[in-house]
């Protein structure tokens, strides 16, 4: 029998829960909430993209599988519901989570400083620029129409080629091409405010 902790629970302990309950509280993400936190939501979506589940039922089914195990994963809720767990994907604020997304970026841009392949030594920053198209469900996405009765969204991400991270990203219409002055000017004001920082 394993008496060691989960390596589930290992892994969340190296996500501060500190820096996540400030987003948090920052906008009232836990304002009357009862039963699904905004921590559970976190490590539940976290669970599915380390386990590779594709949605939202899928990782409800995973999770109420050891429903006595819950607890010594991270979770505080009992049990998960899957119209709970979409609610609170469809109602609460973007913004926890760019916001700790921010802060993690921060912490492994340190990380990864120097971890590059260039032979020549890099005095300042050099970006690459990357875009990705993600397809998504035209009945649940309208507002993301791309074509053939499809929808989708683009990532556009930026790198620091001195540690292989994405400094930035920015989700858009997946029309969106790359080379357009709004996604110039977001950029480089981006660049701008990390400067001064």
């Amino acid at each position: 029998m394993n008496k060691n902790k989960y390596i589930f629970s290992q892994i969340v302990d190296y996500v501060s829960r500190y820096e996540f309950e400030k987003c948090v509280r920052r906008y009232n993400g836990d304002k009357n909430v009862y039963n699904l936190t905004c921590r559970d939501q976190f490590l539940a979506l976290m669970f599915g993209q380390l386990t590779s589940l594709k949605s939202l039922r899928g990782i409800v089914l995973c999770l109420n599988a050891h429903p006595t195990q819950l607890y010594h994963l991270g979770f505080r809720t009992r049990k998960f519901v899957p119209s709970t767990l979409s609610r609170a994907n469809q109602s609460r604020d973007f913004r926890i989570h760019r916001d700790f997304t921010e802060y993690l970026i921060g912490i492994t841009r340190g990380l990864y400083l120097d971890d590059n392949d260039f032979s020549i030594e890099l005095q300042n920053s050099v970006y690459a620029l990357d875009s990705t198209v993600i397809d998504l469900c035209l009945k649940t996405f309208q507002w993301a129409y791309f074509e053939l009765q499809k929808s989708a969204v683009k990532i556009h991400t930026q790198l620091d080629l001195k540690g292989n991270i994405p400094s930035f990203f920015l989700i858009t219409k997946a029309k969106t091409h790359d080379a357009t002055k709004q996604l110039d000017l977001t950029i480089s004001i981006h660049i701008n405010t990390t400067r001064k920082n």
